[in-house]
């Protein structure tokens, strides 16, 4: 049993699975694999049912204590919760096993709060919201999709818009027992609208990339406010919401004129860390002359301090959000049509 032990410690959890359902029987495993969603998981398990070798009676199981065990945590969970799961699992299996199979259970299982509101509509739910308390808007909005917060958010009014933006932004941690609850009861107010450890949702990058897909009047009106409530944190979202990589977002006209900014060696510094396509991206809307001088500062510098390049590239980030303040350029976004200009 000790060699069965060792083989199974082994195993990964995709060839554990392909030995359970070799020991079920070909008719339950042919059950089982029908409610396995993602194609890449079937074809992964039947290869590997398909090059096991023969399995003796211990590792089989073993195996099968182990899911066994698992679908038991599973049931726990589901009746219970995480405290009352971990109880009668260190009764059953001591702490040590209780630990390992909830730690597994829970990360497999976790969802984000408030996923009902997903598939709501945003005009409906930001005027149902709009009465509502700004620190529940702010905790809901934390947690969902970037793309539906930002809908909601644009559709809030101006003051409203403000205050949740301010406490996306403060937000840190939230026991999960009280997102439960809060869950709970939004889940029942609004039915006709639509781990162990503290959840981490909130802070400046989650309102970052909220702003980074509204449209540009809620960006202006939460951010100018900001500025003047909170600056320190109105620039750390600023700097959030740009990075060195979205240079690729730049038309070349913005970009032609975020180089007339920038020396060549800080440039060639900034460079030395990028993607080849944004590479390419600076070289192509450089003359021949000024390209071939860019590229011997860069060889001839050799290599630089990762911290170095970070400060260069956030001092241009710097500059094209200082340009587009100014209206000089514009920064696309991934939801927004392309804007004709007349010569």
């Amino acid at each position: 049993m000790a060699t069965a032990q060792q083989s199974i410690h082994n195993m990964t959890p995709t060839q554990k699975v392909a030995a359970l359902l070799i020991a079920l029987g070909s008719h339950s495993a042919a059950e089982l694999m029908k409610h396995i969603s993602e194609d890449g998981e079937v074809e992964h398990i039947a290869l590997e049912i398909a090059s096991m070798q023969k399995l003796d009676q211990d590792m089989l199981t073993l195996i099968l204590e182990e899911f066994f065990t698992i679908f038991q945590a599973s049931d726990y969970l589901a009746s219970g919760g995480v405290n009352y799961a971990r109880t009668l699992l260190e009764t059953a299996y001591g702490s040590n096993k209780a630990d390992s199979i909830l730690d597994r259970l829970v990360s497999s299982l976790q969802t984000n709060p408030f996923d009902f509101f997903n598939n709501a509509d945003s005009s409906q739910l930001a005027a149902s919201f709009q009465n509502e308390n700004p620190q529940m808007v702010a905790l809901v909005l934390a947690y969902l999709q970037p793309e539906n917060s930002a809908a909601i958010l644009s559709a809030l009014s101006p003051e409203m818009q403000i205050e949740v933006a301010s406490r996306i932004a403060a937000m840190d941690r939230t026991n999960p027992e009280v997102l439960r609850e809060v869950e709970r009861i939004l889940e029942n107010k609004f039915s006709s609208v639509v781990s162990t450890d503290f959840t981490k949702a909130g802070g400046v990058e989650a309102l970052a990339e909220i702003l980074n897909r509204s449209d540009r009047s809620t960006e202006k009106v939460i951010l100018d406010e900001m500025e003047v409530k909170d600056p320190e944190t109105a620039m750390r979202v600023r700097e959030l919401m740009f990075v060195f990589e979205d240079i690729l977002q730049l038309d070349d006209r913005a970009i032609q004129r975020v180089l007339r900014e920038v020396e060549t060696k800080d440039l060639a510094l900034a460079l030395k860390g990028a993607q080849e396509s944004v590479k390419d991206k600076i070289f192509k809307n450089l003359s021949e002359r000024a390209a071939g001088m860019l590229q011997e500062d860069m060889e001839y510098m050799g290599p630089v301090r990762s911290k170095d390049v970070q400060e260069k590239q956030s001092y241009i980030v710097g500059v094209i959000r200082a340009l587009e303040a100014a209206g000089e350029i514009q920064i696309s976004r991934g939801d927004e049509a392309e804007e004709d200009f007349i010569e």
